[in-house]
């Protein structure tokens, strides 16, 4: 969830750390601060809140010359959001950032504090400042006192640490938490992610678990637990049009109108005339494979439930879908023939990536579907099938669901062809419909006005319903999902089926029920759900292509030929609808509060 960037170089240290974290924003962060070494003189600022905060506090402050220079945006896990509690933190004369969680902080922390350490703050972070201060005392170089500091720290973590004891290098550790060095001539930059180095640095090494090392000017060394290693740098790409508005309110906005060009990427070179093709996957890699589990969280949970519907009908294989946090701790009964498939957006979730981490030690085979390349899951994963979504910077998610969605209908379809439990002809029609779906994404205009018009009938009642059936129940989840995160109303998603089961109890005008009623999919029979609905008063909006005449609000829809084309366009309108409602409520629907986008810690 926090941002890292650091900087060493002769350039304007405090604009390239600020412009960094800027890109890092859509993570979601309750406080910022960055911490510059010029001529072993240190200078160090930090602000609550939005970035726009630390930019005032800065507005007076240049560097010039040669520096290092490191900057944080902190979510918080240990500490309140404080000044405090915000990064770098400081110790005697050295700071340090840090993403993720140093598990043994507080027995590290009583160790420091028997020695006469005062601490500040009540993070886990600030452990690592003073433990290293402690260790410097009695190493024989600064770097050998980091090396027993990064020997200490047990959990997750991504570090940078900068001291007046060596006043030209940045100490970087990684373990579990994602970070990467970006190279420009003698120039050296740190960041969590490309998006902050993108038109900066040219080259970029993605930092391995139990990389650690230093950095001088025109240097970089490199260790792991084996000693010194050598690293290949890689292109970066200079393309930065994808992480901006073009023209849009906001990223969300942007990302919902984005999803049929994303969604031609998605599919190109995979989907065939007459087959599916992923050149991600060895031809045998199917082989022995008699079932699927999935392992996600959140939005990825949502699209692989949709998922099991489709392996199961369309591939004929058992399919088993997991929520990660919960997976963790159960002990789970994993046997080798089966597939074990994580999905993750950012590709570094933490308690999606524990779950990998278990099953490869249980002997699984290991697929992670994901949106960014050279990722934690991505480089743990026995195979990886990238989404091709492009940037996400809204951190609730819209295109990232949508691509996740279609990567696996696409895998269904795929494993039926290896196992040839699909025939032809039903092959064949899937396709089709697959070749349509970027129409089926599209978003009219008149469609976004109706629903900015009706936006402002739904901003009250006591809850929302947003129910389905079969793939439409997971949509109806994802709908609920969305309306929750941007508009801070309560919703639930639910199998239509189930409203009688309790639920409907809650029934009266006040209740708003946005009801998916697809024409290819148990449409009478959510008719007649919806039906009882209605007789008890609730409000109902139907999204459909058949007109509902007990829809208090109706969304016609275009597609009925196929059930997948029907479920884009509803979730297209379940994307502007949570959207509009959260403009009209005044929220900032991009960055929403409590949330953030890449959730790194469990």
């Amino acid at each position: 969830m926090c941002g890292i960037v650091g900087y060493l170089g002769l350039n304007e240290k405090k604009e390239i750390l600020l412009d960094g974290l800027q890109e890092l924003e859509y993570r979601g962060y309750d406080s910022a601060g960055i911490a510059v070494i010029e001529g072993e003189k240190l200078n160090n600022f930090k602000a609550l809140g939005k970035l726009e905060n630390l930019r005032e506090k800065t507005k007076a402050y240049h560097t010039e010359g040669f520096g290092v220079s490191i900057g944080h945006t902190r979510w918080a896990t240990h500490g309140k959001p404080t000044e405090l509690n915000a990064h770098p933190h400081v110790g005697a004369y050295s700071y340090v950032v840090h993403n993720g969680i140093i598990e043994n902080y507080q027995a590290l922390k009583e160790e420091l504090q028997a020695d006469g350490v005062k601490f500040l703050s009540q993070t886990d972070t600030e452990t690592i400042v003073h433990l290293f201060e402690k260790n410097n005392k009695t190493a024989n170089t600064v770097f050998s006192a980091f090396e027993e500091t990064i020997e200490r720290l047990d959990g997750a973590y991504a570090t940078l640490l900068i001291t007046e004891a060596d006043a030209d290098t940045i100490y970087f550790a990684k373990n579990g938490s994602p970070m990467l060095i970006g190279f420009n001539g003698d120039d050296v930059y740190f960041a969590s992610s490309d998006t902050p180095i993108i038109g900066k640095a040219t080259e970029v090494y993605y930092l391995e678990d139990g990389d650690y090392g230093y950095a001088r000017q025109g240097e970089v060394k490199l260790f792991d637990a084996k000693g010194e290693k050598t690293f290949t740098k890689q292109a970066l790409t200079a393309d930065k049009v994808s992480a901006q508005k073009d023209g849009f309110r906001f990223f969300m906005e942007k990302e919902i109108y984005e999803q049929s060009h994303v969604m031609g990427e998605t599919m190109m070179g995979r989907v065939l005339d007459e087959n599916i093709a992923f050149d991600e996957l060895d031809a045998d890699f199917f082989k022995d494979i008699k079932a699927i589990k999935i392992c996600a969280c959140g939005t990825s949970y949502h699209s692989a439930l949709t998922s099991s519907y489709l392996f199961e009908r369309l591939s004929k294989i058992r399919c088993d879908i997991e929520i990660a946090s919960e997976f963790r701790y159960k002990e789970p009964l994993l046997t080798d023939d089966t597939l074990f498939i994580t999905i993750s957006q950012s590709g570094e979730t933490a308690d999606t990536l524990e779950a990998l981490k278990m099953a490869k030690r249980a002997g699984l085979k290991s697929l992670s579907i994901c949106n960014v390349d050279n990722s934690s899951i991505i480089r743990e994963s026995d195979a990886a099938i990238l989404t091709r979504a492009g940037i996400e910077k809204g951190v609730a998610s819209t295109k990232a669901f949508a691509t996740q969605t279609m990567v696996l209908w696409m895998l269904a379809l795929y494993v039926g062809q290896e196992k040839k439990s699909i025939s032809k002809e039903v092959l064949k029609t899937e396709i089709e419909a697959m070749r349509k779906t970027p129409k089926s994404l599209l978003v009219e205009e008149k469609l976004h006005s109706q629903l900015t018009r009706m936006s402002k009938r739904y901003l009250h009642g006591h809850g929302f319903f947003f129910i389905g059936r079969d793939i439409f129940f997971p949509l109806a989840l994802e709908g609920a999902l969305k309306r929750k995160e941007i508009s801070y109303f309560h919703a639930e998603g639910y199998p239509a089926g189930e409203m009688k089961h309790g639920p409907i109890a809650l029934a009266d005008s006040t209740l708003f029920t946005i009801a998916l009623m697809p024409k290819t999919m148990h449409y009478e029979k959510m008719k007649s759900n919806v039906e009882e609905l209605s007789a008890r008063d609730a409000t109902i909006l139907a999204i459909s292509p058949e007109p509902f005449e007990l829809a208090d609000d109706f969304i016609q829809t275009n597609y009925d030929s196929h059930p997948m084309l029907e479920f884009f366009e509803m979730m297209v309108v379940t994307q502007l609808l949570a959207l509009e409602i959260s403009v009209r409520l005044g929220n900032d629907v991009d960055m929403p509060r409590n949330l953030a986008k890449s959730v790194t810690v469990e």
